[in-house]
């Protein structure tokens, strides 16, 4: 029996990491002939702390420069507006101007949910990872290094040394148009991943940021919705995630959110800027805005906004204005640049400047297809249709709109360019050239593979019913800027499935998708594969699942709901045109929100809303299927300052797999919790008929509730359920432990 400890990197342990790396980005010997231009710039020693260096900076500016350093010089494209100086970008999101002649850079930004955005603009290729969601369907720390540390080769390879992806609302709402760009409904897993994520993306030297901070939970009316939620709600859900992610990755900046919270915008919001980030965190970076999301000069200054995106409305001249009137204090203006440049110094920006390569295509595709191979969730598999027996299956029937080109991905600013192709437009649907005939027909020579897209639904009938096995590949598209109505599948898909599982029992379903989709069919079909938005190397990671080269091993990273009225919020909130456009002003010149969303669910999000209020669901959280089997036992746990819990898995199957096992916990009663709450994992990779011990810490964090009136974590004493499984309904092993 072989020992494993969990893979996850705690709050502690992880912050200790993750401040000494961000500190070893700015260390190195001086090249030669630079010794003595650093005694004339002291501050571009590397040796010197990115604290000590950034204080040296702010001491030679003028109060130009310093304005310079708090607000964005354009982007392309942006609307009704023309930037002079936009020559000086580099065709991405936008662009902070530096300081040439004390040596610091300009910070080049690029949309790079999960590749880079508007590469083709400089000529230059991108390759798409699957989608954050689809990473953390993997929950795997060391993959979300390798998505981070991507991006980050290739944000440099482009000419770019700031990314803008990162993101890691929860999903509280899974109709949210961007929930595909985030990591699902748990805080513990969505931070963690993130974490890692953006540790390994500025190891390659680049600054790296968390968003939308937070409460982004819808997009239709995003800059016009208050979002209401109690402290404790806030603080337990989507502001945890927020936390584990930046003590583990340390990011050099947080991006505000568009939509109020509280009352109060995400930009201009002091509890969230200042009270909990820069004083409970002590975060040393720097806020940014998002686009067009800043409403003030004064009272975004002083609730801690330290940029505004992508130009210069309020920071420009308004904010220069206000330090000489003495309406926002020197002292103020000053921290909003010293945390811009501390972010500069310790990213390494400073001492590693941009410089363009080529970008590794074959180590790119390669690596998408391998994140896309642990993402797949396996949740339907009747009578072992799956893996597919080349012996057995003679011919197959490939259906879908789109299934002989391509795969399709997520809209908005997280598009990634196509190969050989200009920028798609905003709201386009893009299908990368991934085509999964051509891959299937290759795992398969000298089987029958024909296709039919379903247009014509007596000839796609016709053709399932001939072949020996029907796949059919479906889509759900979404983008930020637009809220999804409902999660069924658009354009009479379902009708699609329906007729090819009547003509053919052996269909399987292969859904891309960026969150959670309504199943009518379910009973209907054999299997059912979830891919997500697949990336540049979509269709060969489906293949090698569907003829079992590779052992599905994703998890759900969310709840699939049986329907709309089982979520928390049956009806979406959409807001009447008459609320959209911009927000109201107030007589004081300042903006307001025009409608609100009461969060009256609290702590119930995801998982713990099904479990709270006893709803069935059609997946959990957590769930999968795969080829193989496993058996828990000997669980364990041990208290003290860091509980640990033990426990022994065994692959009771006849193929290799791995296995995520997850450990729950109930909180005692007084506590005022929901059933329980997810607090560790580890990916554990297994031999048919292997045995291997695990041993997860639990950080005191996890155990620990927020308690409004101390504004502090607090472990509430009694009786505590430790729980470990395979899924959040799977849960075999269950320990109780009095904890203090």
């Amino acid at each position: 029996m072989k020992k494993l400890r969990c893979l996850c990197l705690g709050l502690t342990a992880a912050l200790a990491i993750s401040l000494g790396g961000a500190a070893s980005f700015a260390q190195g010997r001086l090249h030669e002939g630079e010794e003595s231009a650093a005694k004339d710039r002291p501050w571009m020693n590397p040796q010197l702390s990115p604290d000590e260096r950034a204080e040296m900076v702010l001491k030679e500016l003028t109060l130009d420069e310093k304005i310079d350093l708090v607000h964005g010089e354009g982007m392309p494209g942006w609307p009704g507006k023309v930037f002079p100086k936009a020559y000086l970008g580099n065709g991405g999101a936008g662009f902070v101007f530096g300081v040439e002649r004390l040596g610091i850079p300009m910070i080049q930004m690029s949309d790079a949910a999960y590749g880079i955005r508007s590469s083709a603009d400089n000529g230059r290729y991108s390759t798409a990872l699957p989608s954050p969601i689809a990473s953390a369907a993997s929950w795997d720390p060391q993959a979300a290094c390798e998505y981070g540390a991507l991006i980050g080769r290739e944000l440099r390879a482009q000419g770019y040394n700031m990314t803008l992806g990162g993101g890691t609302n929860i999903t509280r709402e899974p109709r949210n148009g961007r929930t595909f760009e985030y990591l699902g409904e748990d805080p513990v897993l969505a931070g963690t991943l993130v974490g890692n994520r953006i540790k390994c993306e500025q190891g390659q030297h680049v600054i790296g940021d968390i968003k939308h901070y937070a409460v982004n939970d819808q997009e239709s009316g995003r800059n016009e919705v208050n979002a209401v939620i109690g402290k404790r709600a806030l603080q337990e859900t989507d502001l945890l995630a927020f936390h584990i992610g930046i003590e583990i990755g340390n990011p050099a900046a947080v991006m505000c959110s568009y939509n109020a919270i509280n009352g109060d915008y995400s930009c201009e919001n002091k509890y969230l800027l200042t009270d909990v980030l820069k004083k409970a965190w002590k975060f040393k970076g720097f806020v940014v805005s998002d686009w067009g999301g800043t409403h003030s000069t004064v009272k975004s200054s002083a609730a801690g906004l330290d940029n505004e995106e992508p130009e210069d409305i309020y920071y420009g001249e308004p904010l220069k204005k206000a330090v000489q009137e003495g309406k926002v204090p020197v002292a103020e203006l000053d921290d909003h640049v010293r945390r811009v440049l501390r972010s500069e110094f310790a990213s390494g920006i400073v001492d590693y400047p941009r410089k363009r390569s080529v970008v590794d295509v074959e180590g790119g595709l390669e690596t998408s297809r391998q994140i896309a191979e642990q993402s797949i969730v396996l949740l339907k598999n009747d009578k072992g249709v799956l893996p597919l027996d080349r012996a057995k299956v003679r011919s197959i029937a490939i259906i879908g709109t789109h299934a002989d080109e391509g795969m399709i991905s997520g809209g908005g600013s997280a598009q990634v360019d196509p190969p050989g192709s200009v920028a798609p437009a905003w709201k386009a649907h893009v299908w990368f050239p991934t085509s999964p005939l051509k891959a299937v027909a290759a795992k398969a020579p000298g089987l029958s593979v024909k296709f039919a897209s379903g247009a014509d639904p007596a000839a796609t009938a016709a053709l399932a019913k001939q072949s020996d096995v029907a796949i059919v590949f479906v889509h759900q598209w979404s983008s930020e800027d637009y809220d999804l109505p409902n999660l069924s599948l658009p354009e009479n898909q379902d009708a699609m499935i329906d007729q090819v599982a009547s003509a053919n029992p052996r269909t399987i379903v292969v859904i891309e998708s960026g969150t959670a989709v309504t199943m009518p069919w379910i009973d209907k079909v054999s299997g059912v594969l979830e891919v997500w938005y697949a990336g540049s190397k979509g269709a060969d990671a489906v293949a090698n699942i569907l003829f079992g080269d590779v052992n599905p091993s994703g998890k759900l990273p969310m709840t699939f709901p049986r329907s709309e009225a089982d979520l928390p919020h049956p009806r979406e909130v959409i807001p009447s045109p008459s609320m959209l456009g911009k927000a109201a002003v107030m007589a004081t010149g300042e903006a307001k929100p025009t409608f609100e969303v009461h969060y009256d669910e609290g702590l119930k999000v995801g998982y713990k809303w099904y479990d709270a209020e006893k709803k069935a669901v059609l997946f959990p959280f957590g769930f999968w299927l795969a080829y193989t089997s496993y058996a828990y036992s000997e669980l364990k746990v041990k208290a003290g300052k860091q509980t640990t819990v033990t426990f022994t898995v065994k692959n009771t199957g006849s193929s290799a797999g791995a296995e995520v096992a997850q450990v729950y916990v109930a909180l005692p009663a007084d506590a005022g919790e929901p059933p329980k709450r997810l607090v560790g994992w580890s990916k554990v990779k297994l031999q048919a008929g292997e045995s291997k011990e695990v041993t997860i810490s639990i950080e005191p964090a996890y155990l620990s509730i927020f308690d409004e009136g101390s504004e502090s974590w607090k472990m509430v004493p009694g009786s505590y359920s430790f729980m470990a499984g395979g899924s959040s309904q799977d849960l075999p092993l269950v320990e109780k432990v009095m904890l203090k």
